[in-house]
C-alpha cells in the first residue's frame, strides 16, 4: 500500500490531523488505530438500552477557542449543555469546584458568610484560587478552611486518582479544580459548553468521511509498517512505546470502567457525583444527563483508578512530575533526530495533559506549522521505526 501520510492513532488528535491532510493538500492517509473503534477515548456507542455512553468515562466538551468550535462545528450539530458536579463531603453533596454555595451547604449560615466576606476580602469575587495557592496563603479564618477543603476534597481524591500527595504533583493538576469565589455552579466556564447532538463517534466519522482517508482497526502498526509506503507519519501513542522505552518506562495512569444499568430515570442529581473520600471510586457519571436523552431506564459508569502496567490496560494520564518531565526530555530529543519525518501529538505521545478542545487545537497548529510548510513531494517508503 502506496499513502502519503500514516498516523497511528484515531483520537482526536489523529482524527483531525488526517481531515486536514486529505481534504486541504488532497494527500492519502491511512489512519490506524489497535482498538476496534475510532475516537480514541472519546468513543461512545448506543447501548442495549439505546442509551448513548461514553466507554471511558465522561468526556465534557467545553472550549475558550472559537478557532476550535468552528473547526469541530464543520462535522456535528451541538446540543447546549452545562455540567454540573457535586462531591459528597461529611455525607452532603456540595458543588464541585468548591466555591460560594459549597460554603453555605456544609456550615452554619453565619459562619459561611464570615467566610465568604474573607475570601472577598483577600481574593476578590469570580477568582479562581488553586487549592495550594490558599493554603500558603492563608491565616486565621482562611486557613481553617483551606486545611478543610483541602483535608475533604483535595487530598484523598487525589491520593485515589494518582497514588500521590497534591504537593508531589504539578501545581497544575490542582489548578485544574480550584476554590471558586463565585455562586456559579458550572463545573466550566468556557464560553463554548455543549455535547455533540449525536455522539462523538458520529462526529469522527463525518471528519474521516474523505476519499482520502482509509481506516485500518484492530492493527498494532509495528506489525503492518514493513508493508505501507508512506512520506511521513504522525504518531499519537506512547512516546516511550514508540522508542522501545530506550529511557525506561513513563509512568501514566489508568482507569478502570463499571457500568450499570437501572430501571429507573435518574440515579443522582447532577451529571456527575465525585467521592472523595468514600470507596474505592473517584466519581459516578449518569450517561443520561451528557446525551440529553428520556428513558425509564438510566446507565451509570463508575470510575475505578489504577497504575498502568504496558498490556494490561489503557494509559489515560501522563503523571505531571518533574522527574518524569526530565525522562520526557530525553525522548524528544530523539524524537527531535527524526527531524520531522514522525510528528508526535498528543496526551501520551507528547505527555502532556490535553482537555479535548485543547489536543484538537494542538492538532489544527501542527498542521499548520509542521505539515503545510514542510511537505515532501514524493513517497520514500517505509520510515526506519524503532520496534520492540
Amino acid at each position: 500500500m502506496k499513502v502519503d501520510w500514516l498516523i497511528v492513532g484515531a483520537g482526536f488528535s489523529g482524527c483531525v490531523l488526517a481531515e486536514r491532510i486529505a481534504s486541504q493538500l488532497g494527500q492519502r492517509v491511512l489512519l490506524m488505530d489497535k482498538r476496534d473503534h475510532i475516537g480514541g477515548n472519546a468513543y461512545d456507542y448506543y447501548n442495549e438500552h439505546g442509551i448513548l455512553v461514553h466507554k471511558y468515562g465522561p468526556h465534557i466538551f467545553h472550549t475558550k477557542s472559537k478557532k476550535v468550535w468552528d473547526y469541530l462545528s464543520q462535522f456535528t450539530e451541538w446540543r447546549p449543555y452545562f455540567h454540573h458536579v457535586l462531591g459528597v463531603v461529611e455525607g452532603k453533596k456540595v458543588p464541585i469546584p468548591f466555591n460560594l454555595n459549597s460554603l453555605y451547604a456544609l456550615f452554619p449560615p453565619k459562619y459561611a458568610e464570615k467566610l465568604e466576606e474573607k475570601l472577598l476580602d483577600n481574593f476578590g469575587f469570580g477568582v479562581k484560587v488553586p487549592i495550594l495557592k490558599l493554603r500558603e496563603s492563608a491565616n486565621g479564618e482562611l486557613e481553617f478552611l483551606a486545611n478543610y477543603i483541602y483535608d475533604n476534597v483535595f487530598v484523598r481524591y487525589t491520593a485515589k486518582q494518582w497514588e500521590l500527595k497534591p504537593e508531589e504533583l504539578d501545581k497544575a493538576v490542582t489548578g485544574r479544580v480550584p476554590v471558586y469565589i463565585s455562586r456559579d455552579d458550572r463545573y466550566f466556564q468556557d464560553p463554548y459548553q455543549a455535547m455533540p447532538k449525536y455522539g462523538y463517534t458520529e462526529m469522527f466519522r463525518k471528519m474521516l468521511a474523505h476519499p482520502n482517508i482509509k481506516v485500518l482497526l484492530n492493527a498494532d502498526y509495528r506489525e503492518v509498517i514493513n508493508d505501507i509506503k508512506f512520506n511521513r507519519m504522525v504518531y499519537t501513542g506512547p512516546v516511550d512505546t514508540f522508542f522501545d522505552y530506550m529511557y525506561g518506562e513513563l509512568p501514566y495512569r489508568s482507569l478502570r470502567f463499571s457500568f450499570e444499568t437501572l430501571d429507573q430515570e435518574h440515579y443522582q442529581e447532577v451529571g456527575t457525583v465525585n467521592y472523595p473520600n468514600e470507596y474505592d471510586i473517584t466519581r459516578i457519571t449518569e450517561q443520561k444527563y451528557l446525551s440529553g436523552q428520556t428513558s425509564p431506564k438510566t446507565t451509570l459508569v463508575k470510575e475505578y483508578p489504577q497504575a498502568y502496567v504496558p498490556g494490561l490496560n489503557d494509559p489515560y494520564y501522563p503523571v505531571p512530575r518533574e522527574e518524569n518531565r526530565a525522562r520526557y526530555e530525553l525522548y524528544l530529543k530523539e524524537a527531535n533526530k527524526l527531524n520531522g519525518s514522525v510528528i508526535f501529538a498528543g496526551r501520551l505521545a507528547e505527555y502532556k495533559y490535553y482537555d479535548m478542545d485543547q489536543a484538537a487545537l494542538r492538532a489544527l497548529g501542527l498542521f499548520e506549522k509542521e505539515v503545510q510548510e514542510k511537505t515532501p513531494d514524493t513517497i520514500i517508503g517505509s520510515m526506519p521505526v524503532i520496534i520492540a
